[in-house]
């Protein structure tokens, strides 16, 4: 995967994620409002990880210290690392809308914000500021992603240890061209993305326009990566606990998945990759 090939710049993506911030447009309820939180939580929660939360998305020990959650959103997993232990957050995002979602989302909630609007690609934060980075879904989304990397480890302390998830080209994506025929009497039978204007997203053929679209028509970049390909972009700079899959989008199909087999397709071929990852010893900045 090639980087800073698209003319996109940051701030087309910035743009883009300010006037159409994550979950609306899919939403049936108001945006902010306790029911539209509720409503995100359950469809990530049953639909992104089939149905259960995987403890591998939260740090551990004295790694629950001080957390940075990069590309917040309307803050979803502020919300579940404070749950999950992690007492002192900062939520930083690219958009001062979803900085706003997600101070809204902490009041429901009970915890207490701490917000800043930041560049994932030149963070504004010391080195070594943080025991924790989680990094969910995010900087799939930038145009530099290897920028992106670097300035985790960068501020993450000694032993720092960081979650961070990309769209992932699975086997699915990786023979669209081949199963396009699939695609097609699969959109015809009702199989659809709604809102966004993602509606038709099941009859297209470029591999690369699917990822970009799964965001929004509008969306400026969306790229996936092999397993290779997220390999070699981390370990300049950590060391991979474990790298693991997420995400078959079931509610996108136009008949149920039964639990089971939803349980295995996102295990086994899940749109999202994941890795659990620690700060490498020494870390040179010359690396980056």
């Amino acid at each position: 995967m090639m980087e800073n090939s698209s003319s996109k710049t940051i701030w087309d993506v910035r743009k883009f994620w300010e006037s159409n911030p994550l979950w609306v447009g899919e939403s049936q309820y108001e945006q902010d409002t306790i029911e539209f939180f509720e409503e995100h939580r359950k469809v990530v929660l049953e639909d992104c990880l089939a149905g259960k939360h995987d403890q591998r998305l939260f740090p551990s020990g004295k790694n629950r210290r001080k957390i940075l959650d990069i590309g917040c959103g309307p803050g979803l997993w502020t919300v579940e690392l404070f749950k999950n232990g992690c007492k002192e957050i900062v939520s930083a995002d690219l958009t001062f809308n979803a900085l706003k979602m997600t101070r809204k989302r902490c009041n429901f909630y009970g915890l207490k914000d701490c917000l800043a609007q930041q560049n994932a690609e030149k963070l504004a934060f010391k080195d070594g500021a943080f025991t924790h980075v989680s990094c969910l879904g995010v900087i799939h989304h930038t145009p530099d992603t290897k920028a992106s990397i670097s300035e985790i480890a960068r501020v993450l302390e000694k032993d720092g240890t960081a979650t961070i998830s990309l769209y992932y080209k699975n086997v699915f994506l990786r023979i669209w061209p081949l199963l396009k025929w699939a695609g097609k009497i699969l959109y015809k039978a009702g199989a659809t993305l709604s809102g966004r204007g993602r509606e038709d997203i099941y009859s297209l053929h470029d591999i690369k326009e699917i990822v970009r679209l799964f965001d929004g028509k509008d969306n400026p970049i969306g790229k996936s990566y092999s397993r290779i390909e997220f390999i070699r972009m981390v370990t300049p700079y950590f060391n991979i606990n474990e790298m693991f899959f997420h995400f078959f989008p079931a509610r996108t199909l136009p008949f149920d998945l039964p639990k089971r087999l939803h349980e295995a397709l996102d295990r086994n071929m899940g749109f999202m990759i994941y890795a659990t990852l620690r700060k490498r010893k020494p870390y040179h900045t010359s690396l980056q």
